[in-house]
């Protein structure tokens, strides 16, 4: 499942992009790997305008499984995640490339290559179809805890495509590239929204980078 990802374009072309009104991040670096539990800049309705806040990247695990912050979300038919598919708790996550681990080892290094895919080679700056909460707990790690409450997010997942599928045949995220689907995703009822939930076709998305760098240095 996707666990890294890049977002290095600057702060004001997220803000053009997206649309955002209020923005409260203050410097926002580029970032060419972003981890689980890694503060991100994400866009989230307020009211009716869009705001940039910095959120941690992680969701709430059900009760029943426990366990890590779940950042992939694909079985949006859960009574625990469907609470939060209304639009108040949507947001669109920024990225410019994310990446997946092969499935076998690189004969070369004896390590799985980190392989980092794009809508081309320019990295242009697209969006994940994300949710956030805010969470009480803590986070962080166990020598290091940090008191909530925080605000997380994680974004959607969905079969994999034809370019994804020889690395990760498993899911790939769910990808938004244009205005109207950002609004759609952003502002829809569920019915109309969840139609989202699908494969980015296989010409808009290649492989930019394959080796072992945990960071997309191109896009930086």
């Amino acid at each position: 499942m996707c666990n890294l990802y890049s977002v290095t374009t600057n702060q004001a072309a997220i803000i053009a992009l997206f649309r955002v009104m209020n923005r409260y991040v203050g410097n926002l670096p580029a970032m060419p790997g972003v981890f689980p539990d890694y503060p991100a800049p994400v866009v989230r309705n307020a009211g009716t305008e869009r705001e940039l806040a910095m959120m941690r990247w992680g969701m709430p695990p059900p009760p029943r499984v426990g366990g890590f912050p779940v950042t992939n979300i694909r079985n949006t038919s859960s009574p625990h995640w469907r609470a939060w598919l209304k639009p108040e708790s949507r947001c669109l996550v920024p990225f410019n490339s994310f990446a997946e681990y092969a499935p076998e080892p690189n004969p070369e290094t004896g390590k799985k290559d980190v392989v980092w895919f794009a809508r081309n080679e320019d990295r242009p700056l697209c969006a994940f179809a994300g949710i956030w909460t805010e969470f009480t707990g803590d986070r962080g790690t166990k020598s290091k805890p940090v008191p909530g409450p925080h605000l997380v997010y994680g974004f959607l997942t969905t079969s994999a495509n034809a370019i994804v599928a020889p690395v990760h045949a498993k899911a790939m995220p769910v990808i938004l590239t244009t205005d109207e689907e950002y609004d759609v995703w952003m502002r829809a009822p569920w019915d109309e929204a969840k139609a989202l939930q699908r494969p980015l076709p296989d010409d808009a998305l290649l492989i930019v980078a394959r080796g072992g760098d945990k960071e997309d240095k191109a896009a930086a």
